[in-house]
This record gives C-alpha cells, structure tokens and sequence, in this order.
C-alpha cells in the first residue's frame, strides 16, 4: 500500500509539472519575441529536465515495486507508462532538443521548433496522467 500511494505520490508530481509546462509555460514562452523564445526555452528545458527525468524514474520503478512487493498489477500498469517517458523523450523529443539546443540564443527560425517540442512534451503529459490514473485504481482497489 506505501509503495502503490509513493508512486502515485510521484506520478502526480510529474503529471503536474508536464501540465504546467503544457498550459502555462509553453504558451507564455511562444507570446515572446524570437530572439528571448529560445533562451527562456533553453533555460527552463535545462531546469525541467532533471526533475522531471527523476520522477519518471522515481515514479517508474516504485510502481514495479508495488507489483511486486504489493502484488498490484495496476501499479505494474503505471510504472511501465511511467518508464515509458525515458525512451519516447531519447527517441521522439530528443532529436528536436538538440536541434534547439545547437541554435544560438536570438536566431530566427526557433519558433517552429519550439512549437513542435510543445506537441511532443504533450505526450509525456498524457503518460503521466494515465501512469497517475492507474495507480489511482491500483490504490483503490488495493
């Protein structure tokens, strides 16, 4: 039960923070002028990811945990979703943060990038709320 509620615990504190981005930080970001768009998103990419690559991990692994120790499949369910932001960012996002992180600070032509990166970063959202949602299950059921 411990290890199901620190997953889940951990899970909502991913979800929120990739939330955030989504819906506040990512559109204040765009409503800049080019040259401070990329160094903002540089910025806040820098900070972003290692706590958000820390909660994936963190979240991921207690969620194998609770189905092991807790015999919860569900929690199995939201780890495995939870791990799975490891490999979509290193395969799907990592491509366009190089291509980002390579431009220099007021070059023209970031825009686009920064709002395909937005549409990618969604998808870690949505991981982390359906990982959120099936240790929600998994803890009631328990």
């Amino acid at each position: 039960m411990m290890i199901t509620l620190l997953a889940l615990a951990t899970a909502a504190a991913f979800a929120g923070a990739a939330a955030y981005v989504g819906w506040s930080e990512q559109p204040a970001r765009l409503a800049l002028d080019d040259g401070a768009l990329l160094k903002e998103w540089k910025l806040s990419y820098a900070q972003g990811t290692k706590m958000q690559a820390t909660l994936a991990m963190l979240s991921g692994f207690l969620g194998l945990a609770a189905f092991y120790v807790e015999q919860r499949p569900l929690a199995a369910v939201g780890g495995i979703l939870m791990l799975a932001n490891w490999p979509y960012t290193f395969l799907v996002v990592m491509p366009t943060n190089r291509l980002l992180g390579a431009m220099a600070d007021g070059r023209a032509g970031a825009r686009p990038l920064i709002v395909r990166w937005g549409r990618l970063h969604a998808v870690r959202t949505l991981l982390g709320i359906a990982a959120l949602c099936a240790f929600l299950v998994a803890e009631v059921a328990g």
